[in-house]
């Protein structure tokens, strides 16, 4: 069955690649269950596109292309919903992955992420994970030098913000 084939390799490499899911989720939401229904639309488009998939990109780049495009859709959508509902109270990013505990340091630092516009959002937390400029240029559809100038901004706007060098 080349069906079962296909969604046990689809399977296969969600698993090995979940934590994208996690961070894009936690990055673009503030509740659990808001993050946990995000991570399962990224997963249904991911399904979708899964017999589009070029092969010959790494799994990880095109799972954040998607992941990125699904949550950057997702926030534009809430925010015109809801315009400026959300309450100062909310606590912000409560964890990466459920099952870990954070510093305060890498708290502090999602915090400001969360902060920041969805495109510098996504930039930041796919140069945090170690991707190339060119990576993330692919990923985000911007030139490989809007990458390096944008990453820069963000390291003096972070540099500012803790009073440090980043």
């Amino acid at each position: 069955m080349a069906d079962r084939g296909m969604q046990e390799k689809f399977q296969s490499l969600v698993e090995e690649h979940k934590r994208i899911l996690y961070k894009v989720s936690n990055s673009y939401c503030r509740k659990p269950d808001d993050r946990d229904d995000l991570a399962q639309e990224i997963v249904v488009q991911l399904w979708r596109s899964f017999p589009t998939y070029d092969r010959r990109c790494r799994f990880s780049t095109w799972m954040y292309r998607v992941a990125l495009n699904v949550a950057i859709s997702v926030y534009r959508r809430e925010r015109v919903r809801t315009r400026h509902v959300l309450s100062a109270d909310e606590p912000l990013l409560d964890v990466v992955d459920e099952k870990e505990s954070l510093s305060d340091d890498l708290r502090l630092l999602y915090q400001a992420i969360e902060r920041l516009e969805p495109l510098s959002k996504a930039l930041i937390l796919l140069y945090l994970d170690g991707h190339s400029y060119l990576e993330i240029a692919e990923v985000l559809g911007i030139s490989e030098t809007n990458v390096a100038t944008k990453i820069s901004r963000l390291k003096e706007t972070f540099k500012q913000e803790f009073g440090r060098k980043v």
